[in-house]
């Protein structure tokens, strides 16, 4: 019988090594940006434009325009024709929008607007105190569901806790990505960054309570084996279950981010981070940590922590 359980410690090692690297980046954009993540005016509040002209455009030119019109801290990006410009600058003032649209078109021809958002400064107030009372929330219920669900399993809420940590482990995973991706690509995160967050956050604990309530069936039937053993061998009765599951569903993220289009492709990305890290933590994060709990070994945990 193939042994998971037992080389757990390298497992803890690979996701200690992936969370430190994503704190790293989550300080560093903190001293950028002044936030874990790149925020986008969802968040911050400013003006996005998307404008499509019928000539290829510099984003330099297009942003030399915003700066005579005082918005010196405009970011332009073209897409991959070169001739549709996104735009994000601080929010516009009221007649601001024309005058620099008139501009533009005097410089570089006409334009057709595809897109215009204004977002002001509380509502991504209001957005960022909903994004962490949602996850704040929902880890709490999925604790207080599965301490429920599993009452009579001795040492119920282990269960809960661990698989917590297990949704805490694929947030951070997930958030420490995508500052990467901020800091490198200038990725921003804007409201589907929180629903992707949301989501993974469901999702990560499903394929957790699917290995638990296997260990909850085999505890009464295997009387007498080692609680390592138990855990061992209810990771193998359900990981093929459980891979090709997630595997359909990593595809068709991967077939969406190729094909589904640059709006979508950052919202995709975050879900297919989160998805990849639910099926690690679930089968090498959450269980081996009930093993480490039940077995007492915290401080070999530490110890082999502290010297990796």
């Amino acid at each position: 019988m193939t042994d998971i359980v037992s080389k757990r410690y390298w497992y803890f090692l690979i996701s200690g090594l992936i969370i430190i690297t994503g704190l790293i980046a989550m300080g560093i954009s903190m001293l950028r940006f002044g936030s874990p993540v790149r925020l986008s005016i969802d968040f911050t509040g400013g003006a996005f434009m998307e404008l499509a002209f019928e000539q290829p455009v510099m984003p330099a030119e297009v942003r030399q325009v915003f700066v005579e019109h005082g918005y010196g801290d405009t970011l332009v990006q073209t897409t991959l024709d070169a001739k549709t410009v996104l735009i994000r600058s601080k929010e516009l003032e009221e007649g601001e929008k024309a005058k620099i649209q008139a501009d533009l078109t005097a410089r570089f021809g006409p334009l057709t607007e595809l897109r215009f958002d204004q977002v002001g400064p509380t509502v991504g107030r209001e957005v960022t105190r909903s994004a962490t009372m949602a996850i704040t929330a929902a880890a709490v219920v999925i604790m207080s569901f599965i301490i429920f669900a599993w009452r009579k399993v001795p040492n119920a809420l282990r269960y809960g806790i661990c698989a917590t940590a297990a949704t805490l482990h694929d947030v951070l995973v997930t958030m420490g990505a995508f500052s990467i991706f901020g800091l490198v690509l200038g990725w921003e995160a804007d409201a589907l960054f929180l629903t992707a967050m949301l989501t993974v956050t469901g999702y990560s604990v499903q394929d957790t309570i699917v290995v638990f309530d296997r260990i909850r069936e085999n505890i009464p039937k295997r009387r007498g084996e080692p609680y390592e053993l138990i855990v061992n061998r209810s990771l193998l009765e359900t990981i093929h279950r459980s891979l090709a599951t997630q595997l359909n569903a990593i595809f068709i993220l991967i077939a969406i981010l190729f094909f589904g289009g640059a709006t979508i492709r950052q919202f995709i990305a975050t879900l297919l981070i989160g998805l990849i890290s639910g099926t690690y933590s679930s089968i090498f994060t959450a269980v081996p940590l009930l093993v480490v709990w039940e077995k007492g070994e915290w401080r070999n945990l530490f110890r082999r922590l502290s010297r990796g």
